[in-house]
């Protein structure tokens, strides 16, 4: 079994009216199932430093009736206000296969941090190991461990850990 995100999302018990923000969104395989339990009244807002990615995900969004409340945003979400949202803006930041990606996985933490609503939850999603090199290279691997050791930092408190497929976990932080 792969990733599955409308059932990880369920770890974050999302409701109508909630705005959540997807750091390096990617291809977009969160944005339209969190859209789904946002809806209605609530807002996805898809973050990527790739713009062909964001124009994918606009497209895709575009032939659903959930096209008005996803917003693109151009944004490095390893630097201090690089995602563009405000401070205390999203109940809710989902991390999944960036932290690995990232020049600076504190930095990304920090930034999920900053525009986090009292109370907010971040799901971290990543690959438990290579695999052989269908995952990241070994030394870029986010164990479970570091991952909340990079979290703890930042100021978050483990909430939750999940298996999110065969070859990945799921984290839930709040806050601390």
């Amino acid at each position: 079994m792969f990733l599955r995100p409308e059932q990880i999302l369920n770890y974050l018990r999302l409701e109508p009216g909630m705005k959540v923000a997807d750091f390096g969104a990617g291809r977009g395989e969160y944005i339209l199932p969190l859209a789904r339990k946002v809806a209605p009244g609530g807002r996805v807002l898809a973050v990527d430093i790739q713009n062909g990615l964001l124009e994918k995900i606009a497209g895709d969004v575009k032939t659903t009736n959930l096209a008005d409340i996803v917003d693109t945003i151009w944004g490095d979400i390893e630097t201090r206000g690089g995602s563009k949202l405000a401070d205390q803006s999203v109940t809710a930041v989902v991390l999944s296969n960036i932290m690995f990606q990232v020049d600076s996985a504190y930095g990304l933490a920090l930034e999920a941090k900053r525009v986090l609503l009292p109370q907010g939850k971040v799901l971290v999603v990543e690959w438990k190991d290579s695999f052989g090199n269908l995952g990241p290279a070994p030394e870029k691997v986010i164990s479970p461990e570091k991952c909340e050791k990079i979290m703890a930092e930042a100021g978050f408190r483990k909430e939750n850990y999940f298996e999110a497929g065969d070859h990945h976990y799921g984290q839930v932080y709040v806050l601390a």
